[in-house]
């Protein structure tokens, strides 16, 4: 290392102190809109959890097989549905609006708006079409092909919902949005799902509820998105506006992202389909949905934390940044901890509230999770290469690591199924977030890492204990969904105390006061 000329601030300069004001003001906007996120998360987990296993117990491993190769169809065509313009319209509505330029913002919303829903139609139309030979031929299911028009259906209302809900982030409203497809549109896809299964009509009610409820979150985010545009930016221009050529880059290269991350995340369910039988596909999609919530904490800062990502990059707030980043990541993953150990410890009793054929996905259950691990254990890697113009990096990966999970999968479906697929995706997913995390060193200059890991070593360590204790006095007792829950309390009620007993590091405090403040605001305190 070479010697640096760069002077150290003391403590009470003006130059740390707007340094220390922008670090809070950063957590304080990223902690509200990621708790809010969090907790329409949590609420649409609860009652989704909860529906899900009453459909799992009314449609059984077979309707659920059937539904996820359907959902894989849904996902295949969704990346092409959407152009790439659901990620453009996060960051350049925010940069228009943010920069005052009315007639470019005006000319994105019309013309972009206007390409999806011809880009929509004409997918919805694909999969009327080629939904049938796929059923037939790639997937042996001809149960599948009833249900097409329903598939249609939610690809054509996703695509515009995506990119409606993008717009609100544009707007750096995340909070709306949550309120919108989790508050409202959760229950009303559970309850309208409710009805039609206690009516007997089984999958095909499954399948309507589901669209009912998109096209009301569809109609409310188009709602919210005109009254959340500026006056000014509603009225057509004088003359016609070019769109910028970047506006057309960014789209393709996020378009290639998302077939990338198809491949990326869908392989294990396609494969499957392929290879083994619908019910196998049903199991591997319940143990999927748990692991996939697993990251729930990641999920949620990176709502807010990838638009701000694009704000200080551009602003050249590098040392911010990367402040930010190495905070996150390490309460991303501490916090992360507590509900990855019970998952994998009650992996079983997990999958079996879902219904007796589903205990044989609990291996697949650790296995996920622990790829989830390491996912949130590096933090927003990927969007810091998407949202800072490292895009090319990211697809890079992505393209190497989507011949990596293919050829994995193909190697261990045949002799271990769901499992060897679950081996192969979490395999995949580590590897590629190593390669995630050299190149933001890179590119970038940053790491996540400091010596105050060190610090969650004995909370961690504590909390295992916790969570195996509750399960050995558990035993084989029925019902143990209270017992799963009272674990859960009980190892962030550990993990949390010995955190603060062996210390927290200030930015840890700027982040565990913003994050109180807002429960307090919450509660009404």
């Amino acid at each position: 290392m070479g010697t640096s000329d760069t002077t150290i601030e003391p403590l009470d300069s003006p130059l740390l102190a707007n340094q220390q004001a922008q670090f809070r003001s950063q957590v304080g906007e990223i902690s509200r809109h990621s708790t809010v996120y969090f907790a329409g998360s949590l609420f649409t987990a609860a009652a989704g959890y909860l529906f899900k296993i009453y459909a799992a117990r009314v449609l059984g491993a077979d309707g659920l097989g059937i539904y996820a190769l359907g959902m894989t169809i849904v996902g295949f065509l969704g990346i092409f549905n959407g152009l790439g313009l659901p990620q453009a319209a996060t960051r350049f509505v925010a940069a228009y609006s943010g920069t005052g330029q009315w007639q470019r913002l005006h000319g994105f919303l019309r013309r972009m708006s206007a390409v999806l829903l011809v880009s929509n139609v004409a997918m919805a139309i694909a999969v009327l079409v080629t939904g049938p030979w796929l059923a037939l031929h790639i997937y042996h299911t001809p149960a599948l092909i009833p249900y097409l028009p329903f598939f249609a259906a939610l690809l054509a209302l996703g695509g515009l919902t995506s990119f409606c809900g993008q717009i609100l982030a544009g707007y750096k409203d995340v909070a709306v949005r949550t309120l919108i497809t989790n508050f409202i549109g959760s229950p009303l896809s559970v309850v309208a799902g409710v009805i039609v299964l206690s009516a007997g009509l089984a999958l095909r009610g499954y399948l309507f509820s589901q669209v009912a409820a998109s096209a009301v979150v569809l109609l409310l985010l188009v709602s919210m998105a005109w009254k959340m545009t500026p006056p000014q930016a509603r009225r057509p221009p004088g003359g016609a506006v070019a769109m910028e050529p970047e506006v057309f880059w960014f789209s393709a290269a996020a378009l290639g992202v998302s077939f990338l991350e198809f491949i990326l995340s869908q392989t294990d369910k396609v494969l499957l389909g392929v290879f083994l039988a619908a019910r196998d596909v049903g199991i591997y999609a319940v143990a999927a949905t748990l692991v996939g919530f697993v990251s729930i904490v990641l999920q949620s800062v990176n709502q807010i934390f990838s638009p701000t990502i694009a704000d200080l990059h551009a602003r050249g707030e590098h040392a911010l940044l990367s402040r930010l980043f190495q905070t996150l990541t390490k309460w991303i993953f501490g916090l992360t901890l507590p509900l990855a150990f019970v998952v994998m410890i009650f992996s079983k009793p997990l999958m079996l509230l879902f219904g007796p054929a589903f205990g044989a996905g609990w291996a697949v259950l650790i296995v996920g999770t622990l790829g989830q691990l390491i996912n949130t254990g590096v933090g927003s890697v990927g969007y810091l290469l998407l949202m800072s113009g490292n895009q090319r990096r990211l697809i890079r990966i992505q393209a190497m690591m989507a011949i990596f999970v293919v050829a994995v999968t193909l190697v261990l479906v045949r002799p271990f199924g769901m499992l060897g697929v679950a081996a192969a995706a979490a395999l995949s997913n580590a590897v590629s977030n190593y390669f995630y995390l050299r190149e933001v060193r890179v590119a970038l200059q940053f790491s996540p890492y400091n010596w105050t890991y060190f610090r969650l070593i004995v909370p961690a360590m504590a909390t295992i204990g916790t969570v195996f204790g509750v399960k050995l006095a558990v035993g084989q007792h029925q019902p143990q969904w209270p017992w799963i829950g009272a674990a859960l309390v009980a190892s962030y009620v550990v993990f949390g105390g010995l955190s603060l007993i062996f210390g927290l590091d200030d930015d840890d405090k700027v982040i565990m006061t913003a994050v109180r403040d807002r429960i307090r605001g919450a509660i009404g305190k």
